[in-house]
């Protein structure tokens, strides 16, 4: 089953634009043709369905187990998985190019597993090489139970898509990346995103090149598009009436991008928002906070109001399920040795 927002690609099309250094895109290769076909056949996925029933989907960024099972029970209907939050979490270093595809799949599985109830995107970054590369990359999030992906055309080593510095590649190299992502997915429950960065490479057209590349990665087989950093809200709303089919917005806070409400994002054109950082700098922020009052202090005795307590903690990881199992299986093995 296709929304009535998925693009239909049934006939081949020609893409120009100046801002490609004028070279025009004949997409009439086999790349263009294996996504029409993949994508005609695809199941709709999770995510698909999350847009078609509330019009627009809140994802907080988790970076651990703990902060999945939190978004989860705070009544969140999905999540995302952030590679500048798990580079942090994870080896304490910035988002540099230094997080892999395969330890982002081992925080995937632990992750997913820790939120069984709402899908989880994650971030693949550029997919850790060329299309061959991507599709291993793409399987890997699969197995661990990813419902989706990012995948962006930066040049390698990425950055943070708010950060200076940032290059893209050639946007036909990442349309075959896109293409081949897709093929790996099959008639998975997979909801693929392409990111792009361009928008970053140019003052003065990078917005341009950035829409185009948004598009042609759609055309390429992506189930939504995402134009990453854009300055303020004239260009949020150039994004909402120029790209096709579903959009992402990123509200990362203290980015280059103005901070809004969902339903303020809906209204210029977008579906998904994603809030990758909110989790990560809140609990930064907090750890900091206490850590130096008890180095100042010795004690945090004055200051419990800042931490949940150990009552509430363990309510939060379930620790009476946990009791009631291994009671469950302790009466188990008593009963056995009364029936001999």
């Amino acid at each position: 089953m296709m929304t009535s927002n998925t693009i239909s690609l049934h006939s081949q099309f020609t893409f120009s634009t100046t801002s490609f250094s004028s070279r025009t895109w004949h997409c009439k290769s086999s790349i263009h043709r294996r996504a029409t076909t993949t994508m005609a056949i695809r199941t709709q996925t999770r995510i698909h369905r999350l847009i078609e029933e509330q019009g627009i989907v809140l994802m907080p960024g988790c970076y651990d187990s703990l902060s999945a099972s939190i978004v989860e029970k705070t009544g969140f209907s999905a999540g995302f998985i952030s590679g500048y939050a798990t580079s942090a979490a994870l080896l304490g270093k910035p988002d540099f190019g230094l997080l892999t595809p395969p330890e982002m799949a081992e925080t995937a599985r632990s992750v997913c597993a820790a939120a069984p109830l709402i899908p989880i995107i994650a971030d693949a970054d550029t997919g850790g090489g060329n299309a061959l590369n991507v599709q291993r990359t793409i399987k890997d999030l699969i197995a661990a139970g990813a419902a989706g992906c990012f995948l962006e055309d930066q040049a390698w080593p990425k950055k943070c898509g708010h950060m200076r510095g940032k290059q893209v590649i050639p946007a036909e190299e990442h349309a075959a990346k896109i293409a081949s992502a897709r093929d790996a997915i099959g008639d998975s429950d997979f909801f693929l995103v392409a990111r792009t960065d361009a928008r970053a490479t140019s003052a003065k057209y990078g917005l341009s090149e950035a829409i185009s590349r948004a598009n042609l990665y759609m055309e390429a087989g992506a189930d939504a598009s995402f134009v990453e950093a854009p300055r303020d809200d004239e260009e949020l709303k150039e994004i909402g009436k120029q790209t096709k089919g579903f959009r992402v917005c990123n509200m990362l806070e203290g980015g280059v991008t103005p901070l809004h409400t969902p339903e303020e994002l809906r209204a210029m054109g977008f579906h998904l928002i994603v809030h990758p950082l909110t989790t990560l700098y809140a609990s930064a922020r907090a750890m900091l906070d206490v850590l130096k009052t008890l180095k100042d202090q010795g004690t945090t005795r004055g200051h419990l109001d800042k931490m949940a307590t150990f009552e509430e903690f363990n309510q939060l990881v379930n620790l009476e399920s946990w009791f009631e199992l291994e009671g469950r299986y302790s009466n188990w093995k008593n009963v056995q040795k009364s029936t001999k």
